[in-house]
């Protein structure tokens, strides 16, 4: 997609993301045989459910019909939430994933799986899983040492609701 179109499509669908209390986090534009594909990833600190996607997609689509920004083509728009193996690049995405195991890429070489603790604005307070029945660890580990982060999925580990009943 050139730059000029992103910007673009940024400026005519940003503001409709932040009126529904949203961060856009992705535009893509790619072709999908004929057709070109419009692809926006949008998240918040609570998540995003279908029917706000659902929302979305529709005052998208009627932005988009009153401009040129798609050109003459058909396209596909496809409006969702972040993957839950996405990458961790932003602050807000740590914060969001505070609690959540995650693998951690260091810039020595290093790969680190620990759940986070808390995030600031300098890095992670992080809880290292001990391994042969020893106990968890704690460490401290700045945004500048991180290569690469992403969140782990657990299928066994209990819900705070649960542990909390």
């Amino acid at each position: 997609m050139s730059t000029t179109q992103s910007d673009r499509l940024r400026g005519l669908v940003e503001p409709l993301v932040h009126a529904k209390d949203l961060d856009l986090e992705e535009i893509e534009v790619s072709r999908a045989g004929r057709r070109g594909l419009l692809r926006i990833v949008v998240d918040s600190d609570e998540g995003v459910e279908l029917d706000l996607c659902a929302e979305l997609s529709r005052a998208i689509s009627e932005k988009l019909d009153e401009t040129d920004a798609m050109g003459a083509g058909e396209y596909v728009l496809e409006v969702s939430s972040p993957g839950a193996d996405r990458p961790l690049t932003q602050h807000r995405h740590y914060v969001r994933a505070t609690g959540r195991l995650v693998k951690l890429q260091l810039t020595e070489g290093d790969e680190l799986v620990a759940r986070i603790l808390a995030v600031d604005e300098d890095g992670l307070d992080l809880e290292v899983p001990g391994v042969k029945g020893r106990k968890p660890t704690a460490r401290r580990v700045e945004f500048s040492d991180v290569v690469k982060a992403r969140v782990e999925i657990e299928f066994n580990r209990k819900d705070k609701k649960e542990e909390e009943a």
